[in-house]
């Protein structure tokens, strides 16, 4: 599928940063298969983004261009849509597919063109690659995170469980495994499943039996949903804790009144509201009001990483004067910018930009997501002022 944003100006495209013609921007994310319900809320936000910035006038005096393609949630389409862009594209907005966006990375290294990743797989950014730079938390940011929760409501007896399948819940488990001691944490259980697994008794059982005081669950997709559907009837006993994967009305519809006072980590930007005030709210507050006035809802997880990735990628343009893959790279490396999802402070060393500091720690209540007294304790950190 492809799917022009319409832009003004010249027709001619100008891919080694020149000023004619508009900014070209490949949009590669997942419309249908599993992950569509993820790639659709990026597509709609970055559809919003781009209306705001050729509204205002544009990057560094160009229009953007959008070329979207469907991955189907299948790494080799995201390879194929890559390959089908690369020559007519200065700069590629990836995959939300943890597997997507891996598969995909050796090529965009190989052809040197800025790719914007909208999941959070940590080895897109360990080691680095030259011209990826991922919007959301990384996986092990997400998981510091909660380990500093754990550690602040003095839980020291840990209980995970993950999807060995997903790249995301992998890298998930491992960031815990390698920092829970500095936090004061054991892991006192560790189970395994599948993305196609729809029965977890055993995993239950093994908890209750482990002397857990928490059980975090990494996992993507409709395995969440089912897993806390069932934990709810399950009796385990301890605390349920789910991930930024689950931080969204996606999440929360099918999994219905089973998700009520489960406890789950987002972006900031989920709890907006409650936000001091400050630019960190205000670039909040802006998205949370037009993606509400434009399709009804408000902005999910997906949706913010989707609008904030166009904004790091148009303030790179503009600080580059132009769309010459290099100097936007380049650009890219020394950005510091505030957008929905929270500060990006990017570099040489550092191609995921954003710290713990910009993830909360929510329960569910009535349906919505409301910050933890431990989350509200710490957001005067990050009011942006």
């Amino acid at each position: 599928m492809a799917v022009a944003t319409a832009a003004c100006g010249s027709d001619s495209s100008d891919n080694s940063g020149g000023d004619a013609g508009p900014i070209k921007v490949g949009l590669i994310v997942s419309l249908t298969g599993n992950y569509s319900s993820l790639g659709t809320e990026d597509k709609k936000a970055v559809d919003l983004a781009v209306e705001e910035i050729n509204a205002a006038g544009g990057v560094a005096g160009r229009k953007i261009e959008t070329t979207v393609k469907d991955d189907k949630s299948q790494p080799d389409q995201s390879v194929l849509a890559f390959n089908e862009i690369k020559g007519d594209v200065d700069a590629v907005i990836g995959s939300p597919f943890s597997n997507s966006a891996l598969a995909t990375i050796p090529l965009v290294d190989r052809e040197e063109i800025p790719y914007i990743s909208l999941t959070p797989a940590d080895e897109q950014v360990n080691p680095v690659h030259p011209y990826v730079f991922v919007v959301p938390a990384t996986s092990a940011t997400y998981a510091e995170r909660m380990l500093q929760y754990f550690q602040g409501t003095n839980v020291s007896k840990l209980a995970i469980a993950y999807d060995t399948k997903s790249s995301y819940a992998v890298a998930g488990f491992r960031g815990m495994q390698a920092k829970a001691g500095q936090y004061g944490v054991t892991l006192v259980a560790t189970e395994e499943f599948q993305t196609t697994t729809t029965e977890f008794s055993a995993v239950f059982a093994k908890v209750r039996s482990s002397g857990a005081q928490a059980l975090t669950v990494w996992a993507t997709g409709p395995p969440a949903v089912a897993f806390t559907k069932q934990y709810a009837t399950a009796g385990a006993g301890v605390p349920l804790m789910l991930t930024g994967a689950q931080a969204s009305k996606l999440f929360l519809d099918p999994a219905g009144p089973a998700a009520e006072g489960v406890t789950l980590s987002s972006s900031i930007g989920v709890i907006g509201p409650s936000l001091p005030d400050g630019p960190q709210k205000d670039a909040v507050t802006k998205l949370h009001s037009a993606f509400q006035a434009k399709y009804g809802y408000p902005p999910p997880q997906f949706a913010q990483d989707g609008y904030s990735g166009v904004k790091l990628l148009a303030a790179a343009i503009e600080k580059a004067k132009g769309a010459d893959k290099k100097k936007v790279r380049d650009a890219l490396e020394t950005l510091d910018l505030v957008t929905p999802n929270g500060r990006y402070v990017y570099s040489k060393t550092d191609h995921s930009g954003l710290k713990p500091d910009f993830i909360a720690v929510n329960t569910v209540k009535g349906g919505q997501f409301v910050p933890t007294e431990w989350t509200k304790s710490q957001l005067a950190k990050i009011s942006g002022k």
